[in-house]
């Protein structure tokens, strides 16, 4: 009997021991293919999760580019929209009548409301009446077009900013003008333009008097990658600029801007230091091509005497008209150019770094008096 049961268990264990392998190995595979349906699904997850993370991160990408493009560039006509409000009414009452002598007053009306003047808008119509009778107008629509024809010659001129200069020398362009009109801007925004066209700059901080325009001039040059040179503060102006284009000519810069300390028209010591400074500019590396006046087109009129005292003073080559999009006088170019025979080169159009441009009398004429 106990041998009986011996061999039994004898047997049990050898089939056990026989059986354990195969089911050790079923169980590990079964334990396997779990553990691989488990990894398989997190991966799975993963591959999930990342592909919507992807598409997070092109929805991302696609807002981006939608605010990163620039938007549609305003027209001459958007930009000017408050100088043409000004007018727009009698514009409107001249285009549906007849030529009459109530219209030659409402037209003279309506430039003088535009501040072109009242010496320039006589003129003006004068010639126009002229003008009128040769070539048998009849209606007030026929009247702007002549008008439009007229102002576009009116303004027809060199307006190209020049960097000529003789061999050897540091092409210089100063910046004048009375306090607050946007020198500094101005200077900043032509600066960002120029090396925008691969232009190598250097910015002159010749405004000693006021350490915020050479604090700002240096914001300007960091953004615009520019070089720059200031003085200590209430340091001779000239001195700077005489510094910054000895530098300009080490470094080879293509082109001196030269910010300058704003100053009243009327003021003859300050006008004199102004004249010093254009001297300075011209000698040694040196040659000043452009003089820019920067005029704030909001003062109207007031920007013409402004202008007659620099140009005697500083020799003015052109002006730099800011604020033109904020402004109802934008007629002032007409009387600048008229009288004093300075070409407006540049515009503002708005507070951009880019929105100072060329000025364009076609575009600026069809803004002003063009048909709604």
């Amino acid at each position: 009997m106990n041998t009986s049961l011996l061999i039994v268990a004898f047997l049990v264990l050898m089939l056990s021991l026989a059986v354990l392998p195969w089911v050790h190995r079923a169980w590990t595979k079964r334990r396997t293919d779990k553990k691989a349906t488990e990894v398989g699904r997190e991966i799975e997850e993963d591959s999930i999760s990342t592909d919507t993370s992807d598409d997070a991160q092109l929805s991302g990408s696609e807002e981006i580019r939608d605010r990163e493009e620039a938007p549609p560039v305003a027209s001459m006509r958007d930009k000017l929209s408050k100088a043409r409000a000004a007018i727009s009414d009698r514009l409107k009452g001249i285009e549906g009548g007849s030529i009459s002598s109530s219209m030659w007053e409402e037209l003279e009306e309506l430039l003088i409301l535009a501040d072109v003047g009242v010496e320039t808008t006589l003129d003006a119509v004068n010639r126009l009446r002229e003008t009128a009778r040769l070539e048998k107008l009849e209606t007030g629509i026929e009247l702007l077009g002549a008008l439009k024809r007229q102002m576009e010659e009116d303004l027809s001129c060199e307006r190209e900013l020049s960097v000529s200069v003789s061999e050897g020398s540091v092409p210089v362009w100063l910046f004048v003008g009375v306090n607050g009109v946007g020198k500094t801007t101005s200077i900043g925004k032509v600066a960002r333009r120029l090396t925008d066209e691969g232009l190598d700059v250097l910015l002159a901080a010749g405004d000693t008097f006021r350490a915020a325009a050479a604090e700002q001039l240096e914001k300007w040059a960091r953004l615009c990658d520019a070089d720059f040179v200031r003085g200590s503060e209430g340091a001779d102006p000239s001195s700077v600029i005489f510094d910054s284009v000895e530098a300009a000519k080490a470094r080879e810069i293509d082109v001196v801007l030269a910010d300058t300390a704003g100053r009243l028209h009327n003021k003859v010591n300050l006008m004199e230091e102004l004249a010093k400074v254009r001297r300075v500019a011209d000698r040694a590396s040196g040659q000043v091509c452009e003089v820019l006046l920067v005029i704030d087109a909001t003062t109207g009129q007031n920007g013409l005497s402004q202008a007659q005292e620099f140009a005697e003073t500083a020799g003015v080559t052109g002006i730099v008209l800011t604020k033109l999009d904020g402004s109802a006088k934008g007629g002032i170019v007409f009387a600048v150019e008229k009288e004093l025979g300075l070409p407006v080169k540049l515009v503002g159009l708005g507070e951009g770094d880019r929105d100072l441009v060329d000025f364009d009398p076609q575009q600026f004429v069809e803004a002003m008096f063009g048909d709604d």
